[in-house]
Formats: C-alpha cells, sequence, structure tokens
C-alpha cells in the first residue's frame, strides 16, 4: 500500500516537474508592445477593427498590419498612446459615426403586404425583399439596434432607428447588420445629409414614400460650391465640399435633406479694419454683404448662412465666424 501512494506521488512530482519544464521552453513570448497596446485599448472587443478582438488588433499593430487609428472605438486620444508605445508619429483620421439614410417610417412609407415572421431586418428582407414598398427603406425591425454593443440605438415609434452620436463608436456592427445597407459612417463634423438611399426615378418615389429623394436635382443647383453630386436620381452631398450653408435643405421640396445645424448656424462679423476690397462681396451666394468699396462692409444677420465663403477669400483676415447668438445679442 505504502509502495503504492510512493509510486503514485513519485510519478505525481515528476509529471508536476515535466510540465514546469515545458510550459517554460515552449511558451510563446508577448512583445512587451503589444501587451501595452492591448492595455490601452478599450477592450470592447467589438471587431469593428476588422480584427478578432482588441488582442488581434494589438498584434496586427505591432506587425505594422494594422494603422495605430484602426480602432472606431478609442479615436484619437488612443492612437497618440499607441503612436507613443511604438514610437511612431500619431495619424490624424476625421472622426466617423453612424446615420441612417432613410425617413421613410411607418407614416410616409407604404407597405406592399403585412409581414407575419421572425422580427429581424435580415429574415424580412428575404421574402421579397422585404415588405416596404420602397425596395430601398429601412424594414424596421432593429436588427441595427441589437447588434450594437453600445447602446448607441434606439427605435422610434414610427419604426425607424435613432442613432445617439454621443454614445457611437464608429464601430460599424450596424453598417454590417443592415440588410439594406442604409446605415454608413459618415464624417461627424459634416451635418448635412440626404436621408435617402433610393435610385427610384421621382414619379415611382412618390407613389410609395413622401419623405423620399425624387431625383429633381434642384438641391444640386443651388448648391454654390459644387457640393452636390447626382446617382441614378438620388441626391449625395459631398463632405469634402459641403459648406454646411443649408440652402439645399431650404430648396428640398420632400425636405428629405437633413441639416443638424438648422438654426445653429455661426455667422460671419466684419472687423473694424476692413479696408472695403469687396472680395466677401463677390463670393457671398445669398448677397448677405453689403458696403461701398474702400469703406467698412457689413453682413446682414438675417440673410447669411455661415458658408465661410467670405472668411476664405479676406486677403487682411477680418472676418470672423461668431456664434448666432453672440451676434443676435
Amino acid at each position: 500500500m505504502i509502495e503504492a501512494i510512493l509510486s503514485l506521488g513519485g510519478l505525481g512530482v515528476l509529471a508536476a516537474f515535466g510540465l514546469g519544464v515545458a510550459s517554460k521552453k515552449f511558451a510563446v513570448k508577448v512583445d512587451p508592445k503589444q501587451e501595452a497596446i492591448l492595455e490601452a485599448l478599450p477592450g470592447a472587443n467589438c471587431g469593428g477593427c476588422g480584427f478578432p478582438g482588441c488582442s488581434g488588433m494589438a498584434e496586427a499593430m505591432v506587425k505594422g498590419s494594422a494603422p495605430i487609428s484602426g480602432c472606431p472605438v478609442g479615436g484619437g486620444e488612443t492612437a497618440g498612446v499607441i503612436a507613443k508605445i511604438l514610437g511612431v508619429e500619431a495619424e490624424t483620421r476625421d472622426p466617423v459615426v453612424a446615420r441612417l439614410l432613410c425617413k421613410g417610417g411607418h407614416a410616409a412609407a407604404k407597405e406592399k403586404y403585412t409581414y407575419h415572421g421572425v422580427s429581424d431586418c435580415r429574415a424580412a428582407a428575404l421574402v421579397a425583399g422585404g415588405s416596404k414598398a420602397c425596395g430601398y427603406g429601412c424594414l424596421g425591425f432593429g436588427t441595427c439596434m441589437r447588434a450594437c454593443p453600445f447602446d448607441a440605438i434606439t427605435m422610434s415609434p414610427d419604426g425607424l432607428p435613432v442613432i445617439d452620436e454621443s454614445k457611437c463608436t464608429s464601430c460599424g456592427n450596424c453598417v454590417a447588420a443592415c440588410p439594406k445597407k442604409i446605415i454608413q459612417l459618415l464624417p461627424i463634423h459634416k451635418k448635412v445629409t440626404v436621408l435617402c438611399s433610393s435610385h427610384d426615378k421621382g414619379a415611382a418615389v412618390k407613389k410609395i414614400c413622401t419623405v423620399g429623394c425624387i431625383g429633381c436635382s434642384l438641391c444640386k443647383k443651388v448648391c454654390p460650391f459644387e457640393a452636390i453630386e447626382m446617382d441614378r436620381f438620388l441626391a449625395r452631398v459631398i463632405p469634402e465640399k459641403c459648406r454646411q450653408c443649408g440652402l439645399c435643405v431650404a430648396k428640398c421640396p420632400t425636405k428629405v435633406i437633413e441639416d443638424q445645424l438648422a438654426g445653429l448656424h455661426p455667422l460671419a462679423v466684419i472687423g473694424e479694419k476692413c479696408d472695403g476690397c469687396t472680395e466677401c462681396v463677390k463670393v457671398c451666394p445669398v448677397k448677405a454683404i453689403t458696403g461701398e468699396t474702400g469703406k467698412l462692409h457689413v453682413v446682414d444677420p438675417e440673410k447669411c448662412v455661415g458658408c465661410r465663403a467670405c472668411v476664405d477669400v479676406c486677403p487682411i483676415d477680418v472676418i470672423e465666424m461668431e456664434p448666432r447668438a453672440k451676434v443676435s445679442r
């Protein structure tokens, strides 16, 4: 009996010794930089970066196969920390946010049949493209909401997802989950957006939706900065060119263009040192600036749309943009 116990004990000690040696000999060495980067990442493991979790992203960054600004959740602050760890310069990337490009809720868009099935947009889309008469419209079953790991999406009573931009981390999960591909990641600082995805002709759109883009091109014609293009009967805002003047919003007959800065646009204010060169008068798209040559010019706050065109051309930099509330006082 004692011999058996000693034998088993000896085998246990031998096995423990062998495992200890093996753990050191075959241990996978982790780069200290990788561990530091993993510590710097937010740990959301959302997959928005395209890698299997934060550890995969950290490994790729060390190998140089992923950009240091690749984490959509951490943003610029995290990228700066990672840049210091790797000893490189931080990359700058304009922050983006998820936006729904559809306004066709229950009240505005017609249904072609009543759907009785799984409450999931992907499942509903398999049945003749979904119940919406518009083949491009939001189906409203909240698949994007459930895909969001940050609770940034809620469903409105009208059956449309509402995205809280203060919570959105641009991970892209909602974009991937939407079967209609009508959620896009757009620059957060650009507030003018065409909230429609339909490429149908205007006559067809009018029959099924009261808030759809009808491809009339009025927005493109009124834009003084060539910031709107027509893509198969659908207007699209070019973020790089858009000055957020809101002229397209006012002109749109179906009110499908949204301006999140409506009523909040800053106003141009001309300083006392203005030499009256008239350059600002020439470029103002709404004729909001008046004044004689060689004399101080003034801006009409009722007409100014805050496009900054005058600021850009002033040769002596005496025009500034001020908050509307401050100028109103």
